[in-house]
């Protein structure tokens, strides 16, 4: 669904070299040589028409649809994203699309990056007529081409024969199949409307059963049918409501993703914001991915749609070390925890990860009959200074349950203003040393946690008296 540049639009003598690059791609698809997957990536991201700050309003507005991406040299996300982005175009292309799929280094040409407001790489961008707005689809080429033809005026693929449904096979991980005996009714408009709302899953429809059932063997084999195919151990999931836009994107919504879906970069932020309130994140290494998701596969199946599974690569710093940060864990070992979103709770399976002990968590967990996790800093080894060390393990002992009256000074690392509050204290300590009713205690809140134990703000101080520690 590439978008070629019409050539039938006026474009200046700068613009020859995005012409050029597009006649190279209709050399490629009429030639019969065979080139290196480098070579093939290398000349599809050609195609790509490249804009600078010369041209990129000149392109931008001379065409209806564009895809405009903004990327810098320097970035390995930006270098990530480009070869996904190139299949996009060549594969949009040989599907007769009218969307342009241009390019823009921000980095080198910050005039044209400004205009069109691109401040962080990469960012991708969709104009209609020269006016934009966010793009708002998956990272892979499938999914680009996905969310392309919707935005473009094609919801639906529609496929009559059995090589195309391999073709579709082969390209998309994820279709939403719809048999129809009849391309017209109530029910398949709800589909296409279904359709043409959802930007990340392929929606299918056929009329032909051969052609369904080569899909899916599950199919269903009534007149009017859906069902979400997949390429993953849950192969399909058959739609059992009515046929109702609304109906149709939820069941799509909560069925699309694997039973344990592998968190990346680029899909973090919408699993991590599923509508699925409970989830539950394992952390582990990749070469142990494969043992994870075949003892996770029983839980996952039982508790679809009401608790989703994540597996975070406990290696990978920009994705599991904020939210083990979250939990106060270090990634020894496999770590399996659950976030409830609906009230904000954390908690840790603390066994060993076995079929049963997460059938147990996950009961336990949909029961809202868990106990939470509160983030701990390891108990001191020595604890004799003037200023007592306080973690959420021991807030229990030497605040709550203690006879003295207790100062105690709530503190983070990064705050600047606590550095002189801790000097203070420390003084403080010295004056009152000899006072035994009297403890100064001092934790870091952002490090330890306690039900009874909250502060917005630091530095803060907190006065807990003796007999009434329930109130500070």
């Amino acid at each position: 669904m590439i978008l070629s540049l019409n050539r039938t639009t006026c474009i200046s003598d700068e613009d020859n070299d995005d012409l050029e690059a597009l006649d190279e791609l209709e050399e490629i698809d009429n030639s019969d040589a065979k080139f290196s997957e480098a070579e093939a990536v290398s000349r599809a991201q050609r195609i790509v028409a490249d804009l600078n700050n010369d041209n990129a309003e000149r392109v931008l507005s001379s065409h209806e649809y564009v895809l405009l991406l903004g990327y810098a040299s320097w970035c390995a996300r930006s270098a990530e994203l480009m070869p996904e982005f190139a299949y996009a175009a060549t594969a949009l292309k040989e599907m007769g699309s009218p969307i342009l799929l241009a390019k823009l280094d921000g980095d080198r040409h910050t005039r044209a990056a400004s205009k069109y407001g691109i401040k962080g790489f990469p960012t991708l961008l969709f104009f209609v007529n020269g006016t934009w707005e966010p793009y708002t689809g998956g990272f892979t080429g499938d999914e680009i081409v996905i969310w392309a033809r919707k935005k473009t005026g094609v919801p639906t693929a529609r496929l009559s024969s059995i090589s195309e449904a391999e073709v579709f096979l082969k390209r998309n991980q994820t279709l939403a199949v719809g048999l129809f005996r009849t391309f017209e009714g109530i029910a398949y408009e709800e589909f296409v409307k279904a359709a043409r709302e959802d930007n990340e899953v392929q929606f299918v429809e056929v009329n032909n059963l051969e052609v369904a059932t080569f899909l899916s063997p599950e199919m269903n084999h009534k007149p009017i049918s859906l069902g979400l195919i997949k390429s993953e151990p849950e192969k399909f999931v058959l739609f059992e409501g009515e046929f109702e836009k609304e109906n149709i994107l939820q069941f799509v919504e909560l069925n699309k993703h694997p039973l344990v879906t592998r968190v990346t970069a680029h899909n973090s932020a919408k699993v991590l914001s599923s509508p699925i309130k409970l989830q539950i994140l394992i952390f582990a290494e990749p070469h142990g991915y494969e043992s994870i998701i075949s003892v996770s596969q029983a839980a996952a199946k039982r508790y679809k749609s009401k608790i989703i599974f994540l597996l975070v690569d406990s290696t990978d710093e920009n994705l599991a070390k904020p939210l083990l940060t979250l939990f106060g864990l270090e990634p020894t070992k496999p770590i399996v925890t659950a976030f409830d979103n609906s009230i904000g709770s954390k908690y840790l399976l603390q066994s060993e990860i076995t079929p049963q002990t997460l059938e147990d968590f996950c009961s336990k967990l949909f029961a809202r009959n868990l106990l939470p996790h509160y983030k701990s800093e390891p108990i001191p080894a020595e604890n004799k200074g003037d200023v007592r060390a306080v973690v959420g393990k021991t807030f229990d002992d030497i605040v709550l349950k203690s006879s003295e009256d207790i100062l105690l000074e709530v503190h983070a690392p990064w705050c600047i203003n606590c550095k002189g509050v801790t000097k203070l204290m420390e003084k403080v300590a010295k004056h009152f040393k000899g006072i035994t009713s009297l403890v100064i205690a001092r934790i870091d809140a952002s490090s330890n946690e306690h039900p009874n134990f909250q502060v917005a703000n630091y530095p803060s101080l907190l006065f807990y008296r003796a007999g009434k520690k329930e109130a500070p």
